[in-house]
């Protein structure tokens, strides 16, 4: 079997099945061949250990996790490239793709299924398009994966992997941080890839908390003032915050003072736990 890297036989093989890449998709193929084995030996491919992985491509990733863990299941949107794979993954028997939309499958169901008796973890280049929301998903949905080993947008990793309280934090950093910690593993480059993207890309690992330290009493709330706030970052976010919950100004003053923090405060200079507690206070307030 030919380097799954090689441009020439990505060539051969998608002209063979008649295959032509999809911008809609993000359909952007590896052809460094030092990405995908790091990848995998930092997603946590290997013994005892199950991988979900989301989008195939022609299976360059794939390949790798399913030389060191137990089992890779992954997940493909696009039918078209499923002759492609049963040829370029022909040799491995632990590998199970399933056509489907990450955004929608029933993952927590999948997983159960799937791996049981296995630890988890997932690992994927993600198309552009969802990474966020992908992200948020993997996260929100309290999934048994100990890591989630994702190649994203270089803007979009620093963002993701910027410290708590920084200019370059958002909304999504918030959410991040309040599962687990990220941090970004290295880059690769836009040549990296066939068609070559726009942009750089990077390799970034959320490791999930064992236990969540962060308590809060009414997490819809909490999320919901994360969002109002970071919508108008510049502002301050008493004002902000006044006008997302309808509540008065003179009120918000009094739940900011009683958290201990000045009403002019901008949301992109507050700690984890200064939100945390805002968040409880404004419950207490309200």
């Amino acid at each position: 079997m030919p380097e799954l890297t090689d441009i020439r036989y990505i060539r051969e093989i998608m002209a063979k099945h008649g295959f032509q890449t999809s911008k809609a998709l993000g359909q952007n193929f590896l052809i460094n061949p030092s990405v995908c084995p790091k990848m995998a030996e930092y997603g946590n491919a290997k013994s005892g250990f199950g991988i979900l992985e989301i989008g195939t491509g022609i299976g360059v990733l794939t390949k790798e996790l399913a030389c060191r863990a137990d089992k890779v299941i992954a997940i493909e949107l696009d039918q078209a490239l499923f002759p492609i794979l049963k040829e370029t993954l022909s040799e491995f028997d632990n590998i199970n793709i399933i056509h489907g939309d990450a955004m929608k499958y029933d993952l927590k169901n999948l997983i159960q299924q799937e791996f049981s008796g296995l630890q988890v973890a997932v690992c994927a280049n993600l198309p552009y398009y969802i990474t966020s929301p992908l992200i948020m998903r993997l996260l929100e949905e309290q999934l048994p994966v100990k890591t989630i080993t994702v190649m994203i947008q270089k803007e979009a990793a620093q963002r993701l992997c910027a410290p708590v309280g920084s200019r370059e934090a958002g909304a999504v950093t918030i959410a991040v941080n309040y599962y687990g910690k990220a941090v970004k593993l290295f880059d690769v480059s836009r040549g990296s890839f066939l068609p070559a993207p726009n942009v750089d890309s990077a390799v970034i690992q959320i490791q999930k908390y064992a236990e969540n330290p962060w308590h809060v009493q009414d997490e819809a709330l909490f999320f919901r003032m994360i969002k109002a706030g970071f919508s108008q970052r510049r502002k301050q976010l008493a004002g902000v915050l006044a006008g997302a919950f309808a509540i008065s100004k003179s009120e918000m003053h009094v739940i900011f003072d009683q958290a201990g923090l000045s009403p002019s405060v901008r949301i992109e200079s507050l700690s984890m736990q200064e939100l945390v507690n805002l968040s409880d206070q404004f419950i207490r307030g309200c």
